[in-house]
């Protein structure tokens, strides 16, 4: 079983560029002070939803594998 941190870290340097989140769109740095809210919506561009064009779901620790079907290209490949 994986950690939270591990399964939303956005920073995996092999995270698809189609994955989107909500804390990508802030103008500002995160206050350690302030709880963390809603960093867990998770979509993908190509879709529009929280599912890949795969079929499996779009968060970090999943859209973080370049063999996955449709990593980088919304396209899936057989």
């Amino acid at each position: 079983m994986i950690s939270e941190q591990e399964r939303f870290n956005t920073e995996n340097p092999s995270l698809c560029p189609g994955l989107r989140w909500k804390r990508q769109f802030y103008d500002s740095e995160p206050d350690p002070t302030v709880q963390r809210s809603n960093d867990g919506n998770f979509w993908c561009v190509y879709t529009q939803t929280c599912i890949g064009p795969d079929g499996r779901i779009a968060e970090p620790h999943a859209c973080s594998f370049p063999l996955r079907k449709c990593h980088g290209s919304g396209q899936c490949r057989g």
